[in-house]
């Protein structure tokens, strides 16, 4: 009879949040951390992972050798509950930082950044992205925060912006050099993806009303672009259930109407589920939200939260062992599945 053994069954929250240049200095993160009891993990405890990632962070105060505010402010809520900062990184107002409950700490190695620049052809990150790679007992897992081109007229530029990125993005590690490398693949961010069609702000506000969100989706660019195989085609994504969370009049929850109401901020994610043999990776996804406690800016923030496990077939590995199978041997060891963005077709 077959046995199963799991070397890690972890619970990671993931939050996007367009932060519009504010300051969080008097801001109570409770909701946003999900530390009010709102975790959607196993039996509601705490998550194992934070990976927060936010976009326009004012960068009028950035210091080279100083966290930004925003993650002082995460600090403080988290390192009381035993969790540590693993690794940050900023591009302008681009900024992703990932905190872990200290117990995972030792089974995480090669840890790496990258960035990509996209404003201005490249020059300029007020859009782009940032990423933290590393060996997550033993699997190759990236998280990557991208800002994209904003503006309905400007999807062309959103698909180059993404593709730009893949193209662009680069690791050190033998065999994880590029972020389709890895086993898995967490993307989130202010995409900036609207609604094709001429349906008007007022329009869409209605259906928003109606709760008609299934049928406003059938028009959403990125839903579009991942079946049409143009960006974004390798990553998963449970449909959104919630309204769009973009544009809002700040300080409120109505929508303003100089723009349409769109899903502007998204997260998706992929698995290289049967890469190796008799080891079976997943990431289930347990909830996908927006949160409409926060009026800060005139973006929702959004969360989801996964179940990253890692489980082997009648044999026992730790995850050094499998470290070893995943990192060790890819210097010699031809890895399937890799990617070239220039393979989706656009």
């Amino acid at each position: 009879m077959a046995t199963t053994n799991v070397i890690a069954d972890l619970c990671i929250f993931l939050l996007t949040w367009n932060v519009g240049t504010h300051s969080p200095k008097d801001l109570s993160l409770t909701s946003l951390l999900a530390l009010n009891g709102t975790t959607q993990c196993p039996d509601n405890q705490l998550p194992d992972i934070y990976i927060i990632g936010m976009q326009e962070v004012g960068t009028s105060k950035l210091k080279i050798f100083q966290d930004d505010p925003w993650v002082l402010k995460i600090a403080s809520y988290l390192s009381d509950r035993e969790y540590v900062k693993v690794e940050s990184k900023q591009l302008q107002g681009i900024l992703i930082t990932m905190f872990s409950l200290h117990k995972h700490v030792p089974h995480m190695k090669d840890i790496e950044t990258d960035e990509t620049r996209t404003g201005l052809g490249g020059l300029w990150g007020n859009k782009g992205a940032v990423s933290i790679r590393l060996s997550l007992y033993g699997t190759g897992a990236v998280f990557v925060c991208s800002h994209l081109a904003a503006h309905d007229d400007k999807l062309k530029e959103r698909i180059e912006d993404y593709h730009q990125i893949v193209d662009n993005h680069k690791y050190k590690t033998p065999g994880y050099r590029r972020i389709y490398d890895h086993d898995f693949v967490f993307w989130i961010g202010d995409l900036n993806f609207r609604l094709s069609g001429d349906l008007s702000a007022w329009d869409v506000r209605t259906s928003v009303e109606n709760g008609n969100f299934a049928e406003l989706l059938k028009d959403d660019q990125l839903r579009l672009l991942r079946e049409s195989g143009n960006a974004f085609s390798l990553m998963e994504e449970q449909l959104p259930n919630f309204a769009p969370t973009f544009k809002f009049q700040e300080g409120t929850n109505e929508y303003d109407l100089k723009r349409r109401p769109a899903w502007c901020d998204r997260i998706l994610h992929r698995v290289q589920r049967n890469i190796y043999p008799a080891i079976t990776l997943s990431a289930n996804q347990l909830s996908y939200q927006s949160n409409m406690d926060y009026t800060l800016s005139d973006h929702k923030p959004v969360s989801a939260t996964f179940s990253y496990k890692i489980e082997t077939a009648n044999l026992t590995y730790t995850d050094e062992e499998l470290h070893e199978m995943t990192h060790g041997a890819a210097e010699t060891t031809t890895r399937t599945n890799l990617f070239n963005a220039q393979l989706e077709d656009w």
